[in-house]
């Protein structure tokens, strides 16, 4: 299991490009396999993480590539709950990481939120200074500036979307502001004005 960072073959690990080179099989998702087609190109693509169970007692020696780091609310989890034996986790850059580098801000303290395929959590915003959010195609940036508005959150929020590609865009605006989708693939960092 190897974590590729943020999208961009640039912020691989040497350690993970080494395994990507070295395993004999290596898996990915569709987004993931198409970043790193320069360093090798046959990858086994899966659209579900359900499809690694299918595959995973056909090979030997097979690598599993997570976008992010597979730990931070990454597939170790889920392949741990369905009993997916997992030899080793190689660390990979979060997409949250990359973003707080760009933005120059420090996020020790910061609460740290998944979205992406979860729906619940939000309402901690509030009770922390700075909260960074992971998003997906449903809990996209606009929906979260509305549904903080609603909660009577006021502050700043910044959008990063696609981050580490070529058509990287991080945008702030106000907290109830509207602002466009741009790509599925973003971040949010909420700077909430505490009382």
């Amino acid at each position: 299991m190897a974590g590729v960072g943020p999208g961009n073959p640039r912020y691989l690990t040497v350690e993970v490009r080494e395994a990507i080179e070295e395993a004999k099989y290596v898996m990915a998702f569709g987004r993931v396999a198409n970043s790193l087609r320069s360093i090798r190109n046959d990858f086994v693509e899966i659209n579900r993480v359900e499809d690694i169970v299918k595959h995973i007692d056909e090979w030997e020696d097979i690598l599993i590539l997570a976008s992010g780091d597979p730990c931070f609310y990454g597939i170790v989890e889920f392949l741990k709950k369905r009993k997916v034996p997992i030899e080793k986790v190689l660390p990979g850059l979060s997409s949250f990481q990359y973003m707080m580098s760009k933005l120059e801000k420090s996020w020790q303290g910061a609460c740290l939120l998944s979205l992406h395929g979860r729906t619940d959590g939000l309402d901690k915003v509030r009770e922390n200074k700075q909260t960074i959010i992971l998003t997906d195609k449903q809990n996209t940036p606009s929906v979260i500036s509305k549904a903080l508005h609603d909660l009577g959150v006021k502050g700043t929020i910044y959008a990063g979307f696609n981050l580490s590609y070529e058509d990287e865009l991080i945008e702030k605006i106000g907290i109830g502001e509207k602002i466009e989708d741009k790509s599925s693939l973003s971040v949010v960092m909420v700077e909430n004005e505490m009382d």
